[in-house]
Formats: C-alpha cells, structure tokens, sequence
C-alpha cells in the first residue's frame, strides 16, 4: 500500500478526500467532489445518516462477521459495489482500470460508466469479480446497441441504465473552474485556468504519459469514431433514457439489467413492470437536480412500494461503513459508493482505491459488532431509530 494512505495518515474517507484534494487540480477534484446548484442535495445526503441513529443489543459475542451477500444471485464478499463514476481516466492514469482491479481483488462488483476513458473490454480483463455496464444513450441508438453487444462479449454480467439525465446537472464549480474553456482548444480562452494544471506536476505528469486528455473509447459514433470529451453535456441533452427505451434496451441485453436514479415509488413500480432485475435509489449524488430528498429518506418508501419483487440498492452520502449499516437496516440489499472511492482513486490510483474499500470494510465488521449482529443479513428495522417526520411506512 503507498504510504500516503497508510494509517495514521488516513483513517477514514474524509482524509481520502483531503488527500485527493492535495493530488489533484482543483478543476478535476471539484468535479468528483462536487454537486449541482447550491449543492443542497449533496450535503442532505450525508446529513440524513446523521439523523438516523442506532439501537445495539449489548452483551452479545461476535466472535465473527459474515459480511457475505448475494446480488443479482451474485455472491459478493460485502454489500458494496463500486458504482460507475465517468471521467475516471481524468483522476488517475488508467482509472476505470485501477478501480476495476481494486474491487476484483476485493470480491465486490465494479460498474463501469458509459464516458469511461479506458476500453470495456481491458477493464473486464482486470477484474476477478463481477463488473456491471452503466449504459447512456451518448451517441445514439445504434452507438448504444454496440456497447451492449461488446458489454456482453465482454462478460460483463448487469446492465445499469442510468434514467435521471435528462440534460446535465447544473454544475456551477465546474463553470468557474473553466472546464469550458479548458475544452475549447482556444488557448487565449484557455490561458486563465491553466495555472491549476502547473500546479499539481505530479497530475500533470501522470495525465500527458497516459495520453492527455482522452475520448469516449465506448462511445464509436458511426461515421465519426469515439466520442470526443468535449461533447459531453449536447450528448446528454440528445439521449434522455424514457420507460419505453427501455424494451428495446432490454431485448438487446437479454439479460439482468439494473434500473439507477429511482427517486419515488411510483418510479420504483415502474422499474418492477419493465422487467428489471434490481433499482438503485439514487439522486445521482447531488449532481442533478439539487433539491430532491436526501436518498436514505426516500428509501423505506421504494422498499415498501416493491417489497420483495426486485433487488433495491442505494447510494447517495455515503462516508462510512455505519453509513452502509443503516442503509441496510432500512431495506437495502446492497450499497453503491461513487465518492467514497473516487477520492482513494485521486489520492494514489487503485491502491487508493484498495484502501476505500479496506476502511468501509473494517468500519462494517466493527459497527456489525457493536450492534451485536454477526450477519448481515440479520440486520432490519430494530437495528435503528428513524426520524419521526421522515415519510416511513
């Protein structure tokens, strides 16, 4: 493990967190670390944890935790997945790579996004556990059936549709930090904003030998070849994901397919009669529409709207392994974190990346502990107390 983020140098997420913050230029790390608007959405995300608060049986021996559980008939060796963060090539040479071989090692699931820098089918390549495709319509219809077609090639074993991207989420750090003009080739328009770049040599040197600024190698426009980054946020606004997408999205997979972005529960019923095999309860980290509910005050809800007819996954906030405990006790099967390990990633690449994913780890197997409950799957509603004003069924 690189030593910078050993112990006592970082014990928990947050000093991942500062760690990225000191690694990467502030127009990078401000992507992965920030929200839409006011940011509202983001900051009730991790809020929400906070209101929720434990009840433990004392005087219990667990000499043992099984952190075991299945997904998508999966076993997994926690309930986490590394959920798909776009750019990730951005925040370290081969990113989507260096994720994916963390998780394998870890035998937790990895999702890779659409708008990843590296090939689908090298980061398949590194992983020894289950990786996912996170599919956007970029490109268009014939662009996105190709993808498919090499996800499934690939072995990737779950298509996640993502359906809360309509247009791009109004990111106001990434405007000032002139990710616009930076994009621009212009260089009078670029000049202002290059300074942040010069000052972190230690990025700048990893970004030009892996190629500078990357495309969309996923994303093969026909006619055109991948996608450049530039054309991001036109490409969104192009490809809104509806209910009926869905059909022929599903007869091309053939397949498991996870719907993300389920914010309500008549949405949690519709995800049920598309044929989907699993929903993640997401607000997209914040970054879309700034204020929605925070996604663990929104969860009890979907669990009660579906009950037992499709796996529910959550994320949103996500900071510690107690964080995953309470999501679980309110009706998730399984965690995604997005944040919590990009920040491993910018800090020191995959054994950043390892060092996440061992700290939420060490953080569930303690807190199962403390609560007096030697499984996972033993954990419900008695395990915590619930605001009295949250909307729980």
């Amino acid at each position: 493990m690189s030593r910078s983020v050993e112990p006592p140098r970082v014990l928990n997420i947050e000093d991942l967190r500062r760690a990225a913050k000191r690694r990467l230029p502030r127009v990078v790390f401000d992507y992965v670390d920030g929200g839409a608007e006011d940011e509202l959405t983001l900051r009730a995300n991790c809020r929400a944890f906070q209101a929720v608060t434990f009840q433990p049986r004392c005087a219990v021996a667990t000499p043992a935790c099984d952190l075991r559980i299945t997904v998508l008939d999966t076993p997994l060796s926690m309930p986490l997945i590394l959920a798909p963060v776009g750019s990730s090539r951005l925040i370290y040479p081969r990113g989507e790579e260096a994720a994916a071989r963390a998780a394998g090692a870890a035998g937790i699931a990895y999702a890779l996004s659409t708008l990843s820098g590296c090939h689908l089918e090298d980061v398949a390549a590194t992983s020894k556990a289950p990786v996912w495709y996170q599919l956007y319509l970029v490109g268009g219809r014939d662009c996105a059936l190709s993808a498919i077609e090499r996800a499934k090639a690939a072995g990737f074993s779950a298509l996640v549709v993502t359906i809360d991207t309509a247009v791009a989420g109004m990111r106001e750090r990434d405007l000032r930090n002139g990710v616009k003009e930076l994009l621009s080739g212009n260089l009078w328009s670029m000049l202002p904003f290059v300074s942040q770049l010069l000052t972190k040599p230690r990025w700048l040197a990893g970004f030009i030998a892996d190629g500078g600024l990357m495309k969309f190698p996923n994303v093969v426009v026909p006619g055109k070849g991948p996608m450049l980054y530039a054309d991001v946020t036109a490409a969104l606004e192009q490809s809104v994901v509806t209910w009926e997408d869905l059909k022929w999205i599903g007869q091309a997979w053939n397949g498991r397919i996870v719907i993300k972005g389920i914010h309500t529960s008549d949405d949690a019923r519709r995800a049920v009669d598309a044929g989907a095999s699993a929903l993640v309860v997401s607000n997209h980290g914040g970054r879309q529409l700034d204020g929605v509910a925070p996604t663990l005050r929104i969860l009890p809800e979907v669990v009660a709207s579906v009950g037992d007819r499709i796996e529910i996954l959550f994320d949103g906030g996500i900071r510690r392994g107690s964080d995953i405990i309470k999501a679980l006790c309110l009706g998730a099967r399984a965690v995604m974190v997005g944040r919590a390990y990009a920040y491993g990633l910018g800090a020191a690449g995959g054994l950043g990346v390892a060092r996440a994913i061992e700290i939420l780890r060490t953080d569930l197997v303690r807190t199962l502990k403390l609560l007096g409950c030697a499984y996972i799957a033993e954990l419900d509603r008695s395990y915590v107390d619930v605001p009295t004003d949250w909307p729980v069924p």
